[in-house]
């Protein structure tokens, strides 16, 4: 035991351990020391040798040497893409029971330089000398070989998949992305709210949401009782209004026969339960199989929330509300779409970054959505430096690169309809596209990817789009056609951020939501934002995994995201 290195005390973040007074960080409520910290260095961790540390993580790699005398382990834990090297002697423990890939090993050991011609790129090891905890692992039937995966193959097994290279390294990105928002926004004084994920308003006018009810529930539950319990027949609802009638006029011949009081009370008591039996007979009577209806429609008052929910598909209108009265704020949470689609660029449920900002117009939005996105590239070169050249040598090897490009790039600014005229002639020049070019379209994805990585070579913001393609609350310009809109633009995946100079005249938008076919009664409360005290004010929306797809060079959004939901898919 005298060679077990106790925790400390008082859980400090980092314990000094070099000769020149350098530290590595110890894990946060726990005893173990970051592989991050001992790799990261700028000499790889060299200068550490000598001092005695607690690690724990798990086995990428292990063989047994030396005739079985002692192993090497690779071992990560996740802190960074890097696996420290680990030496253990057969006379700590079976090693068989710790090369197994997968094994997960809390070891006490000293850090040493390796010996020169070894082949190991590393710079520092640890030889084991106590080996504290095993979680042992059975080669033969765990899922993840050590042979290279497919990202395909790994959206099988999502339980285990952080365990490997590639979406350990997506995890940390994404981590790194989320921390790079809330640090922008609130550099920039904007409120982080939380706006509800079930709701009762379409804020994209599409209808495809998933719909949020108990009446299902309610409908199997009383389908069953109606099987177990059959309901009463008329026979038995009439027998029972006899019985009101009955003990009525018993009631009513004690009282004429002037009874005594106890008399007359036992009797309104029995005529009291004969009503209740009687109310509760002709309310199982009316009960029938299926959900309930009104005027031949469902009738959602008798659901959960009184009235026909949905899960959100996007924060805007309720983060509005908050707009309108602190001024800047955003929030960052899951949305849902029940669209059926099975592209790589389509999820069920994802995660969007919406800011709203009050006394600002389109103008203000682009450069805010400009700023942030810089911002989150130049975070990811500064912070995430190793797991994106993990991502450039396993998936795209230009995907720094880009990040280098927008973040110091100014972005390009043209309306749509110089966009289309530039698609228009280079249709006219022979180049094909899939989709039909022409004033009034939504944009395709090939379009957009057409101008920024073709045409411009760099983010391109695009705005003022035609009225028809876009939402309800977008402000009308003058032109009366249009509506002060921006789409940005960047290689890799084309549409990264949607946004818009919100509508703030009252007449103008209750014209546009009736315009649009949708029920003002829902709105009412988003009206009132225009009614009392209306301010001109804009936002944006910005799809998280969209941009981790950009950041990555990865092609399929449900390897970005840790439990994907998209049709027939929603494991664990």
């Amino acid at each position: 035991m005298a060679d077990e290195i106790a925790p400390p005390a008082n859980q400090l973040a980092a314990v000094s351990l070099g000769n020149d007074g350098s530290t590595v960080q110890k894990a946060q409520f726990s005893n173990r020391v970051l592989i991050r910290t001992i790799l990261d260095r700028p000499d790889g961790g060299a200068k550490l040798a000598g001092q005695k540390i607690r690690i724990g993580g798990w086995v990428k790699t292990g063989r047994e040497q030396g005739k079985g005398a002692f192993a090497f382990l690779e071992v990560n834990d996740g802190s960074c893409p890097a696996n420290l090297q680990v030496m253990v002697d057969s006379s700590l423990y079976d090693l068989s029971k710790l090369v197994a890939t997968g094994t997960c090993v809390t070891v006490d050991g000293v850090l040493k330089v390796p010996p020169e011609g070894k082949g190991t790129k590393q710079r520092i090891e640890l030889s084991v000398v106590k080996v504290i905890d095993v979680g042992i692992v059975d080669a033969t039937k765990y899922p993840l070989p050590k042979t290279k995966l497919t990202l395909e193959f790994l959206r099988d097994v999502l339980h285990l998949r952080s365990r490997t290279n590639s979406i350990s390294a997506v995890a940390r990105i994404r981590n790194a992305l989320a921390f790079a928002t809330h640090s922008f926004f609130q550099e920039h004084s904007f409120l982080y709210i939380h706006t509800p994920i079930i709701t009762t308003s379409d804020c994209e006018g599409a209808g495809e949401m998933f719909q949020a009810t108990t009446l299902i529930n309610y409908t199997e539950r009383l389908e069953q009782d109606l099987i177990d319990n059959p309901p009463p027949t008329e026979a038995d609802v009439e027998a029972a209004r006899l019985i009101v009638k009955e003990r009525g006029d018993v009631v009513a011949k004690l009282k004429a026969a002037k009874a005594s009081k106890e008399e007359i009370t036992a009797a309104v008591a029995e005529l009291k339960i004969a009503k209740e039996s009687f109310a509760h007979i002709e309310e199982r009577s009316k009960l029938k199989p299926g959900l309930p209806k009104k005027d031949g429609n469902v009738d959602y008052s008798k659901d959960f929330f009184g009235r026909q929910a949905f899960l959100t598909v996007s924060g805007q209108l309720q983060v509005e509300t908050y707009a309108c009265a602190l001024s800047s704020v955003y929030t960052f949470g899951p949305t849902f779409r029940a669209e059926n689609s099975h592209t790589s660029r389509h999820l069920a449920e994802f995660w969007m970054v919406e800011p709203e900002i009050a006394f600002a117009d389109l103008e203000d939005d682009m450069n805010c959505a400009e700023a942030y996105v810089k911002y989150m590239c130049k975070w990811l070169l500064d912070k995430c430096r190793d797991d994106m050249e993990l991502m450039a040598k396993n998936f795209d090897s230009g995907c720094i690169d880009r990040l280098e490009l927008v973040e110091s790039t100014p972005f390009g600014r043209i309306t749509y309809t110089e966009a289309i005229e530039l698609l228009e002639e280079a249709v006219a020049k022979g180049k094909e596209f899939d989709n039909k070019v022409e004033w009034g379209i939504d944009l395709a994805s090939e379009h957009e990817r057409y101008l920024t990585e073709v045409l411009f070579q760099k983010p391109l913001i695009v705005y003022n789009y035609p009225k028809g393609i876009k939402a309800f609350y977008m402000r009308l310009n003058d032109d009366e056609k249009t509506v002060a809109a921006m789409d940005v633009l960047v290689p890799k995946v084309g549409e990264l951020i949607g946004g818009s100079q919100r509508e703030e005249r009252y007449d103008v938008i209750k014209k546009r939501i009736e315009e649009m076919g949708l029920p003002i009664e829902p709105y009412e409360w988003y009206l009132d934002l225009r009614r009392y005290g209306t301010v001109k004010h804009c936002g944006f929306g910005l799809g998280f995994e969209r941009m981790i797809l950009f950041a990555t060079g990865i092609d399929n959004i449900r390897d970005v995201i840790p439990f994907p939901r998209y049709p027939g898919k929603a494991d664990l």
